[in-house]
């Protein structure tokens, strides 16, 4: 079914030592615009979306309703996608995160989903989650910092995803978010002028939630015509777009700089051209950056999204919240076509685990052993390991062979051009020691360029 993305604007507190002169912002219903500050309107500088969130609102009321649609879609089988936009410190991670006395998007769709699983008697659940961050255009893993550099793939059975990166079962809400807090601590941050805490990459934690119907009459056993229900949802906190001149930044940070800005200009391309409508989409850019990538399916594709663009109120950020308007008016014309996910093979994790711990369960005998449930835990996840081991081992050789029929086919190419030139030269009458010149050079140029193409 067809429907568009829904956009939220945010505009947070504004900073004590930062002034306004001559303008400021105006929230009215779902309408945000730009006022002299006597009142009068700016022409022309006037949005409209599907929510306007004022700096009195709560994190709660941005989930309630903007994201929470998306994420209990996600517990019934739709791939759901929500990230945060703005320039750096305008809100973008406290949106979701949040604090102590008020959670953010993430921990409460956490909290959201496992309390939805539980209202559902019918269906029985697996959930396992990763946590990755996109730094100087490199992917690394939030939960085995041993994981670098990682590469993104796609296949008919898992679509697109990251080869190698660590997925860890979970059972609860509590175990997600130490999950959470440990790969928090592996994230980069850094000081600038305009923000002490500054991240430095972004951000994507996924959960892959998988669910199948139990057959009543049989108690508790599967039906085996019941479908395995799959979906990805992703929840993005992306790092803010800078003004090397504001941020004052150098080095290091004017490398991350750099990278961030290049990724949501890729971003910012995908957007518009998607935007523009079915006429403008023979060629969309997602593989211009690895954001753009991960992200393929939530921006026009079988995915619900909800964007949630934050900005900063001062007047000396003017335009720059003018630029996140922009973004946030094109977004909002981006059509989704979202699905349910059912898998009919054996590709799910749930259906591929079901026969090893049946012996477990019927151990169990009605009762909940705390001591078997860590026995079926364990063997989940040492399973889901073995199973990306090969996936990757899989990957490794295949590339291996690709690599090898690519070496044979420059060699049959070579051959077939000497031959061709060999045919020339019989035909003509040139002398045997022109041919021999002529081929001694074709071969070091093509000694050449194969060296070119492994350096």
């Amino acid at each position: 079914m067809a429907e568009k993305i829904c956009v939220a604007v945010r505009l947070r507190p504004p900073v004590s030592q930062e002034t306004s002169s001559g303008t400021f912002w105006r929230v009215e219903d779902n309408r945000i615009s730009l006022h002299k500050l006597h009142g009068t309107p700016i022409s022309g500088i006037s949005y409209a979306f599907d929510y306007v969130f004022d700096e009195t609102c709560s994190n709660a009321k941005v989930y309630e309703l903007l994201t929470k649609d998306v994420i209990h879609a996600a517990v019934d089988g739709f791939n759901g996608t929500a990230f945060a936009y703005g320039q750096t410190s305008s809100g973008k991670t406290f949106t979701m995160n949040g604090s102590p006395n008020d959670p953010g998007i993430i921990h409460r769709a956490v909290n959201d989903i496992f309390w939805k699983i539980q209202m559902i008697s019918d269906r029985e659940f697996l959930i396992r989650v990763s946590y990755m961050e996109i730094y100087n255009e490199e992917i690394n893993d939030l939960f085995a910092v041993e994981n670098q550099k990682l590469q993104i793939h796609e296949s008919l059975e898992r679509g697109i995803f990251v080869a190698g990166l660590r997925e860890e079962i979970v059972n609860n809400a509590e175990q997600v978010i130490k999950l959470l807090e440990s790969g928090e601590v592996n994230r980069h941050f850094g000081e600038t002028n305009m923000n002490v805490r500054s991240s430095r990459s972004h951000t994507i934690f996924r959960m892959v939630i998988e669910s199948k119907g139990i057959d009543s009459r049989s108690s508790g056993d599967y039906s085996s015509s019941d479908a395995i229900r799959v979906s990805v949802l992703n929840l993005v906190d992306l790092a803010g777009s800078e003004r090397i001149a504001k941020t004052g930044a150098g080095g290091v940070r004017l490398k991350e700089g750099k990278y961030i800005n290049k990724s949501l200009m890729v971003l910012g391309n995908v957007i518009n051209k998607l935007s523009n409508g079915a006429k403008q989409r023979a060629h969309i850019p997602y593989r211009d950056s690895k954001l753009t990538r991960i992200l393929q399916t939530a921006l026009g594709g079988n995915a619900k999204t909800s964007i949630i663009c934050t900005l900063a109120p001062e007047e000396v950020h003017v335009e720059e919240t003018k630029g996140t308007l922009l973004f946030a008016s094109r977004a909002k014309r981006i059509t989704n076509c979202a699905q349910v996910n059912e898998i009919l093979t054996d590709a799910a994790l749930l259906r591929r685990q079901q026969l090893e711990i049946e012996e477990l369960r019927r151990k169990l005998q009605g009762s909940r052993s705390e001591v078997l449930e860590q026995e079926i835990l364990k063997l989940r996840n040492d399973m889901l390991k073995y199973e990306l081991e090969r996936e990757k081992l899989e990957m490794e050789l295949e590339e291996e062979r690709k690599s090898h029929k690519e070496r044979e086919q420059r060699i049959i190419d070579q051959q077939l051009k000497i031959e061709n030139l060999s045919s020339l030269v019989s035909d003509g009458d040139r002398s045997s020691s022109q041919f021999f010149l002529l081929a001694f050079a074709f071969l070091v140029a093509s000694f050449s360029n194969s060296g070119d193409r492994k350096s």
